[in-house]
């Protein structure tokens, strides 16, 4: 036996109990690429941007009103006398939102919040005061061109018109909104009352 045999033997007894590192197999994650990433991150941005902002109303350019337009709208299936009565300003006018010296933006946001939450309290009869302006770049007539425009847009709008003159005259205008489920549901349970046959 050799010296060298003799040291193997040796060193094999002493590693005996001794059991071999396990090494983790790697995985070789492909990087990213950093396009990619720039493009998810937009794609996120621009949806919370969506679920934050719900305000479809449009802000850019508008075609500009004369300061003295009379303002009128009317939905299909509105009855000419409820128009008619709108008009006159013979509904009360159970909210009121002024938007003097806001920024297009800023009115924008106020009238989208002011109609929803004018819905979700059942109130129907409104007045939104723009201003009246005396000249084509005036900041109210600027505002009343976006109102003229926004309106018609959200669905709980069913009417509007300039006020009377006792109420801003055409610096403000009268909204009508759509009566809410809750209310119609209240307007069948009145009118069934009457209907309902007794048990005999």
């Amino acid at each position: 036996m050799t010296a060298s045999t003799d040291e193997n033997d040796l060193f094999l007894q002493e590693m005996g109990d001794i059991e071999p590192i396990q090494v983790e197999k790697r995985i070789s994650k492909k990087r990213d690429n950093p396009s990619d990433l720039i493009s998810q991150a937009r794609r996120k941005n621009a949806t919370l941007e969506i679920e934050k902002d719900k305000n479809h109303l449009d802000s850019d350019h508008v075609d500009l009103l004369d300061p003295y337009y009379t303002l009128e709208f009317k939905r299909p299936g509105v009855q000419n006398g409820v128009f008619r009565k709108l008009k006159q300003g013979k509904y009360p006018q159970d909210a009121r939102l002024d938007l003097h010296r806001m920024s297009v933006e800023n009115a924008r946001q106020e009238v989208y919040g002011f109609i929803k939450t004018a819905m979700a309290y059942d109130v129907r009869s409104l007045i939104i005061i723009h201003g009246k302006g005396s000249h084509g770049l005036s900041e109210a007539v600027i505002l009343k061109s976006y109102v003229h425009r926004w309106l018609p847009d959200m669905e709980e709008v069913q009417a509007y018109c300039s006020a009377q003159q006792h109420h801003g005259g055409i610096g403000a205008v009268y909204v009508l909104l759509k009566k809410s489920e809750k209310k119609k549901q209240e307007n069948r349970e009145k009118i069934n009352r009457g209907r309902v046959e007794p048990f005999i």
